[in-house]
């Protein structure tokens, strides 16, 4: 059930940042960069941030593309599409292939969805995507973490949506 969800919300995004990768052949071009507080990490001013360096936390915004290397980020109190929720590393050795991936992405990301909103995932009207490495950031970049993303189907949302429980 929550394979056919995911696919059925990456279908409705289309070409969005979810299921890309963390590498692109293009980017956001020539955008300011985004400032973080330096004592709490947050974004304060949006901007362009470089995909490896999200954290949990981070709103951003959708962009097209099936593989991104800067993404459009906002302060989370400004409206968004998207929050990283929950960041883990898939272990070393060979590329699994995109479908492994994306199924180590599955399996990290969907318990953390409970964890994080309040409800279970099967409950709830939210979605959950992922940003995964590709086979060239996996290869040239030794790239192997995952970052779970959160999102409203609805629409874009104010604030953070850990303890949403919707």
């Amino acid at each position: 059930m929550r394979t056919s969800r995911l696919l059925t919300a990456s279908a409705v995004m289309g070409a969005a940042l979810f299921l890309g990768g963390c590498f692109q052949i293009s980017d956001l071009g020539g955008g300011p960069e985004a400032v973080r507080d330096s004592d709490t990490g947050e974004i304060t001013d949006a901007g362009k941030a470089d995909v490896f360096t999200l954290s949990v936390g981070d709103c951003l915004n959708d962009q097209s593309g099936e593989e991104v290397t800067d993404v459009p980020v906002v302060p989370c109190s400004e409206p968004h599409d998207n929050e990283v929720y929950y960041e883990f590393s898939l272990p070393d050795g060979e590329f699994p292939g995109k479908e492994g991936v994306y199924s180590a992405a599955d399996e990290g990301c969907y318990p953390e969805f409970t964890t994080f909103t309040g409800i279970a995932y099967e409950e709830s009207t939210l979605e959950f995507s992922y940003f995964v490495p590709t086979q060239q950031s996996w290869d040239e970049g030794n790239d192997r973490l995952v970052s779970c993303i959160i999102y409203d189907t609805a629409g874009q949302v104010t604030g953070t949506l850990a303890g949403a429980a919707r």
